[in-house]
């Protein structure tokens, strides 16, 4: 008789110990896996507009660098806007520029050129910046949706867990392991796409607002040099001033 115990205690099943995440999810099923693909595929579009707008972005601080050190140095707008890249974002102020000086001289209304100027360079800076915010809503809203997300997974991952314990009898560990544990990887997951859009949302406005200002000045001194026929440029680091006249002699009357 005691050996027939022995031999049927050896004979019982081991209990269930896989606790891995593959088997937490397989036990969320289908809720649980669709909310994972539903945050995986946020991240992925969250990496992916992260960097494609700081490849546009140092690409337009590059040609910031190169508008500074070259353009000023040109005879007229014409002639510094064919050293420009011809996809530039200075390149399309300065074209911009350059046609609505063209159009003023067809208006019939009375308009102050300085007013016309102006409100073409704006709107050429303002769709520029707006190409560059493109994508940034998403990021915002990936950062503040993305936890909540989560959090339904880890309330239905909780409900499994104590509609187990219920049906069970038993608030053991192996009881209630897969459900919490599934509950656990969407918290984790939740956050793990959330912080780094909040992230990404911030260091990418920061940028967007420097290149703003950068591009406010561009158009600014732009508006200047038309206002002035030429006369007015900013300064250019490394460029030569120009000579002094020679002070005229003046002869003494006898």
């Amino acid at each position: 008789m005691f050996t027939t115990i022995l031999a049927g205690a050896a004979a019982a099943p081991a209990p269930a110990t896989n606790f891995d995440i593959l088997h937490a999810m397989n036990e969320g099923g289908v809720i649980a896996w669709g909310t994972a693909t539903i945050l995986t595929v946020m991240l992925f579009f969250s990496l992916f507009i992260l960097f494609t707008k700081v490849f546009e972005q140092q690409k337009v601080l590059n040609q910031y660098q190169r508008v500074r050190a070259t353009f000023w140095q040109s005879a007229s707008l014409r002639e510094g806007a064919a050293k420009l890249e011809k996809n530039s974002a200075y390149r399309q102020i300065v074209d911009d520029a350059l046609l609505a000086q063209d159009q003023y001289k067809e208006l019939t209304d009375p308009i102050e050129a300085h007013d016309w100027l102006h409100g073409s360079l704006k709107r050429s800076e303002d769709a520029i910046n707006s190409q560059l915010s493109s994508g940034l809503a998403f990021l915002a809203t990936v950062g503040s949706t993305a936890p909540f997300i989560g959090l339904f997974g880890t309330v239905v991952g909780i409900f499994r867990a104590l509609i187990k314990i219920g049906a069970a009898g038993d608030a053991s560990i192996g009881t209630v392991a897969g459900p919490v544990g599934e509950a656990l990887i969407m918290t984790a997951l939740g956050l793990v796409v959330a912080v780094p859009a909040v992230l990404a949302y911030n260091w990418l406005q920061a940028r967007n607002k420097r290149i703003a200002e950068q591009l406010g000045s561009f158009s600014n001194d732009v508006l200047g040099h038309l206002a002035s026929d030429g006369r007015v440029r900013p300064a250019v680091k490394g460029a030569k001033a120009a000579p002094k006249a020679p002070p005229v002699a003046t002869t003494a009357k006898a």
